[in-house]
């Protein structure tokens, strides 16, 4: 059986692969705010863009490549590179053109919308790069936006056969994130070997579970971008090892986002189960995480369970009031027709809202489908954030 440990190194922790970050003046007071990946080898690559139909420049640069190998990704915070049509595009070129002795360089964005890049900064920036540095920390705050935090994992995974390989990433997203990817990019790096339509099926099925199943607003960005790289330098490789891996991985940076959600003070679990089938529970699930009246409700730690109930029956699924079942973690305060929410319930409940972290589960009783989403509560905060971003 393999084993999978948690590990150091982020985004470098893969054998073959380096990062950092630096300042090229994108961001006031020096921040950090460009950062690149670099592999020895030339990688494969897998990836998973927003579903947003004004997508931003680089990912149309990206599309626009066919199949190809890379070693090296250039990233850049405070601006998109979105709206700015063929311009955009053409200016990613003349970037990455700087890049010629990387194979098949590509760019990533994110920022404000509808502003060409600031050109003479990024490449006078990528100056100060030493692609032989590891400084993953460096890397994952350069890429960071309204990020109050980073967001790194790494993992290395020993197989049977005493042979390993390991799985880095880092990635950036605070807000603008919904259930159809986020707002967010993630970048992942292993030197397993592993076939690229096999690294792609895996990524698709995994992401349905995981960035797919988050939500801190509702609304879905122009860049969101799952990228994995994998140079195979360790040889190693098996399939439902690595499909556990990255599973970890993207879970693990998925709540982080949404413990991460502009303002936010809750992470909480939508768990729904006794649904027709799975999409209609996640239907469900999304539509709760997604709810802003659900949201508010949990930034007042107000057990309003009749809002649950309420957006349950507004998802469009099958439901029936005398079928449902609602509970706070292991409060239930409906079941089936049958209301047990007096006023000593209500205070317990109050107590489970109090917490940074719990569980809102909604049993169907229709047939076996579950899933789970995740989100966050919606105050102040979100709004002061949000009102200004472009300063």
């Amino acid at each position: 059986m393999y084993k999978i440990v948690q590990t150091t190194g982020g985004i470098c922790a893969s054998d073959g692969f380096f990062a950092d970050g630096i300042s090229a003046g994108l961001k006031k007071d020096n921040a950090l705010d460009m950062a690149f990946i670099y592999s020895e080898n030339e990688c494969e690559t897998a990836s998973v863009f927003t579903t947003n139909k004004m997508y931003a420049a680089p990912i149309k640069h990206f599309r626009a490549k066919g199949e190809f190998k890379t070693n090296f990704v250039l990233i850049n915070s405070k601006n998109a590179n979105a709206m700015t049509g063929q311009a955009g595009v053409e200016d990613i070129d003349d970037i990455l053109s700087n890049c010629s002795d990387m194979i098949n360089p590509i760019m990533s964005s994110t920022g404000v919308i509808g502003v060409r890049l600031p050109k003479e900064k990024i490449i006078n920036g990528m100056k100060l790069f030493d692609i032989r540095k590891k400084n993953p920390n460096n890397a994952a705050k350069a890429i960071m936006t309204t990020d109050s935090f980073s967001k790194e994992i790494a993992l290395n995974i020993t197989l049977d056969d005493g042979s390993s390989f390991s799985i880095g990433a880092m990635a950036k997203g605070a807000g603008m994130i919904n259930p159809a990817m986020a707002t967010m990019l993630c970048f992942i790096t292993t030197d397993a070997d592993v076939p690229k339509q096999e690294m792609q099926d895996i990524l698709d099925e995994v992401t349905k579970t995981t960035f797919n199943a988050i939500s801190v607003d509702g609304d879905t960005s122009t860049n969101d971008t799952v990228l994995v790289l994998s140079n195979a330098k360790s040889g190693a490789y098996e399939r439902e090892a690595f499909k556990e891996a990255l599973f970890k991985v993207m879970h693990f940076l998925a709540l982080e986002m949404v413990r991460d959600g502009e303002g936010a003070t809750k992470l909480v679990t939508y768990k729904v189960s006794g649904a027709k089938d799975d999409r209609e529970a996640e239907i469900v699930a999304k539509t709760l995480s997604d709810s802003l009246l659900v949201k508010t409700a949990l930034y007042g730690e107000d057990p309003n369970w009749g809002r649950i109930a309420s957006t349950v029956g507004a998802s469009g699924v099958e439901a029936y009031e005398e079928k449902l079942k609602i509970s706070f973690d292991n409060l239930c305060v409906y079941d089936r027709g049958v209301l047990n929410f007096d006023a000593e319930m209500e205070k317990k409940c109050a107590i489970v809202m109090g917490h940074k972290k719990f569980t809102i589960s909604c049993d169907l009783g229709v047939g076996k489908g579950s899933f789970k989403a995740y989100g966050c509560d919606l105050g102040h905060e979100y709004v002061n954030i949000n009102a200004d971003y472009r300063t």
